[in-house]
Parts: C-alpha cells; structure tokens; sequence
C-alpha cells in the first residue's frame, strides 16, 4: 500500500509510466522496447495519466497479462522477458509490467526493422532512434566505448599532439610515450600502422578534431538576469578535452561573488556558491559526455540566480542522482575516463557525486537540481532566496525534481547585490546580528538596517525574538 502511494507520487519519465487501461500494442511495443534500451523500467496499468487509480476489472487480469507476454513475443526483438504482476489497492487492481535493461541492445519492432522499430526513452516519452544512437546501442551491446574506436584518417605519426604531449608530463612526471599511448589505449595497431582512437584525437589539438568533432567545445555565457536574453560575457572553449574543464570552471570563479564570513578572531573567504561541487559537475560533463552525438556541445550559464551546466547525453542507466551519497562509478568514456584519472582531473572512481553531496550541506541557501533535457543532461545550482530587480525569484523550473518559477513578490528599493549577499549571510547563519552582516560587507551599519527593512516589508524576511537572542527566518 504505501509502496504504491509512493510511485503514484512520482511524475512520468524516463523509468516510469502509467496507463489507465491497455494501450494498443504498438505504443505498448513502443515503451517496452525503450525501457530494454534504456535502464529498465515499470509500466502500472489502471493507474491514469494524471495518477488516478481507475484500476482494472479483476476477472479480466489473466486475460491481459497472457495479451501481455504475447505482444513481448510477437513484437519485439530481441527477446524482453518481462516481470508482470498484480497489485491490489484500495480495493482496486492494477498490473504492473517491469522491464530490465537489456544486454542484447539494440531492441526493436520487429515489423519495423531495426533503423525504424528502435526506440528509447527521452523524459517520458518514447523517441525514435536515429543512426548514431542506434550505433551507441550497438556498442554497448559489445561492450565497446566509441571513445576506444580506431581512426584510420591519420596514423599517430601524424597527429599532432604536442600541446597533450607536455601536460601529461607535466601532471604525470613521465613522457608520453608509444608505451604509454598503448597502455591507455589511445593509440591501436591495425595492419602493422598504430592509428589513434577517438579519444586521443579529442585530446589532441590537430585540424582533424575540428573537422571531426566540431561541437567538442564548452559554450560558457554570463547573462543579465535571470534569462538568456542578453550577454555580458562569454566564451568559447576550443582546446584538447583536456583542459576544458578547468578553463570553464575559471570561466565560473571570474562570475560569481566571493565574500567573507568572521569566524574568531579570523576572516574567512566564502563563494557564494559551491564551487567544489560545481567544479566536479563540470569535470564530468567533460569526462563523460556523450561525444558521439553531433551538433551538441556542453553549456556552462550564469545568471544573478544560478549556475548551470548542460552536457550531451543522458545520464548512464546506473548512476542515480537521487542517491549521490552512495558511491556509483559509470564511465561512458573508457578510455577518456582513466586519462583523466592519470592527469589528476578527476579523483578515485565513485567519489564524485558524494563530494558534491557533502558540499552541498555546507550550503543550504542553494538549491541543487537536475534533469534530463531532450537528450542532455542538466544541473543547477540555483540561489534559493534571491530576489531580481522586479522582486521575482526563481523557486524552480519544471523538470526532474519538480518546481515552477514563481512570478514577482514586489519590490521597494535597496541594492540588488547588497541584498542577496545579505540573504546568503542569513540563510547560513540564522543568528547572526545586523552589526555583523554590514562588518562581513564592508557597509555602513545603518546602510545595512535600510536595506533589511525593505526585505521584511516585502515579507522576503523576518526577525524572531530579541535583538540579542533571536534568529532570521527566510519565507520562501
């Protein structure tokens, strides 16, 4: 019973989905295959679109489970086994079909062949794959990373990969030699010539990753506001795969504020946001997205109210963002994945996700969201109290986790700045006085006090108890 109340709590997406009755068989089809692709999934029949039990007529149960496994059989290639049980509650009956992530990718219609039968899940819908996906299917099914496919345009001879060359040195303390190339598998043998793999012609700086990989780049953008509408500042990130990561973090730092927090007789220098675990969401949009998908590149934007990071490519079907205190470890890049671990960019495999939990605890006045866009990946890291030059605030945009943008609470002056570095102070120290924020600031105390008073008058916050004794409180 709760169990049900739980997953009829949860939206449509990626491994859910819910049907009032038996659809036809082919937008049935349709999902099956797309979970198998995918990583796995339940199907609950008798539960409606908008999460309404209907249920389903109890004497009609085996007859819809046998038209079930008929349909997987007669439909589907290659075989699906589905799971499909019976559930019982408040007095009305569902089915639930479950779906594994499949080995044998890719699954298709059979009627349709596998260029036009096969189907994967984007959100919660099923998506007809194209070529390059398919092809993505078909290397995980041999267990293959396209990053380790051979290039047979220029042998190693003739890449140019000096600039890589010099950082591997310099990180690793050894030469870049024909050993090592073989050891990481950046280079392969094929009919006595050593040609590179994908993922050193990403690492390199020759004419051929341009040609090849146009899109290998990280667009990174600092907007007014809280849209797209207008830049101050942007920049696009060329270079080796290598050095992406930390040129778009710098990108970051140089666009968010640092202020600083009296701890004792000390002064302590604070980001207003997390940049730990913002550096670790971009080091594994570099390191893991998808690269064989063309005319993509990853997207790093600053707002007034968040930073936010987009890489091509859906999350690998093992790794939960819902659980990033656990240890999970996918590389989609086998070869990539480990250059980097040998570079120092990345740390000890499984570590990643649990850093930027831990950091987000240090931070509690920022929102950490995720969601799946299309097929990228997207992460942001939104101000939870910020209020715009209107008074609108961004409390969350539909997605994932759930959440819509709210529209003004109004606004009676004070300096923009001024007041979300105040509001920042105050959500991570909910006892502090007025004389402190406006030390911490660098404003005058009376400045501070002016500006506080506009913040309760619009009800963005209040003071509880005494001067002395009491504490902020924050309405959301």
């Amino acid at each position: 019973m709760d169990h049900i109340s739980q997953i009829i709590d949860k939206q449509e997406g990626r491994r859910l989905e819910f049907k009032g009755e038996l659809p036809t068989n082919s937008d049935l089809a349709k999902t099956i295959v797309a979970f198998a692709n995918d990583a796995g999934g339940d199907i609950y029949l008798g539960i409606d679109d908008d999460r309404t039990i209907v249920g389903l007529l109890e004497d009609d149960l085996p007859r819809i489970e046998e038209q079930i496994s008929n349909m997987v059989y007669d439909r589907c290639y290659p075989t699906i086994l589905p799971e499909i049980s019976f559930l019982t509650i408040e007095d009305r009956h569902l089915i639930r079909i479950r779906i594994y992530r499949g080995s044998m990718p890719p699954y298709y219609l059979k009627s349709e062949g596998k260029i036009k039968g096969t189907y994967i899940r984007v959100g919660s819908n099923n998506r007809m794959a194209d070529e390059s996906i398919i092809a993505e299917l078909e290397r995980r099914r041999r267990n293959v990373s396209f990053d380790s496919e051979i290039v047979l345009d220029k042998t190693i001879d003739e890449l140019d990969i000096h600039t890589f060359s010099e950082l591997y040195e310099e990180k690793t303390e050894e030469p870049l030699d024909a050993q090592v190339l073989r050891k990481l598998e950046l280079v392969k043998t094929e009919q006595g010539n050593e040609y590179p793999t994908n993922a050193l012609i990403l690492l390199s700086d020759d004419a051929i990753r341009f040609a090849m990989f146009p899109n290998a780049k990280v667009e990174c953008a600092r907007f007014k506001g809280v849209d797209s509408e207008e830049f101050i500042d942007q920049k696009s990130i060329m270079g080796s795969i290598a050095i992406q990561a930390e040129e778009a973090y710098n990108f970051v730092l140089r666009h968010i504020n640092k202020g600083a927090k009296v701890e004792g007789i000390y002064t302590v220098s604070r980001w207003e946001y997390p940049i730990k675990a913002i550096r670790e969401i971009i080091r594994n949009a570099v390191v893991h997205r998808q690269y064989s998908l063309t005319g993509k590149d990853i997207k790093v934007a600053i707002y007034d109210d968040m930073v936010e990071i987009t890489s091509p490519g859906l999350l690998p079907p093992s790794i939960d963002y819902a659980d990033m205190e656990s240890r999970q470890s996918d590389a989609r890049n086998k070869v990539i994945a480990p250059v980097f671990k040998q570079l120092g960019i990345i740390d000890q495999w499984g570590n990643g996700l649990k850093l930027v939990a831990t950091e987000m605890k240090r931070y509690p006045h920022v929102e950490f969201r995720w969601k799946e866009v299309g097929l990228s990946f997207q992460v942001q890291f939104i101000q939870k109290y910020y209020v715009g030059e209107t008074g609108g605030n961004r409390v969350g945009d539909v997605g994932e986790t759930g959440g819509n943008r709210v529209g003004d609470v109004g606004e009676t002056g004070g300096n923009q700045e001024l007041r979300n570095q105040i509001l920042s102070i105050i959500a991570n120290e909910n006892t502090i006085s007025i004389r402190a924020i406006a030390e911490m600031l660098g404003v005058s105390k009376r400045h501070c006090e002016r500006v506080i008073a506009t913040l309760k008058r619009s009800g963005i916050v209040a003071r509880k108890g005494s001067a002395r004794d009491g504490f902020w409180v924050i309405n959301r």
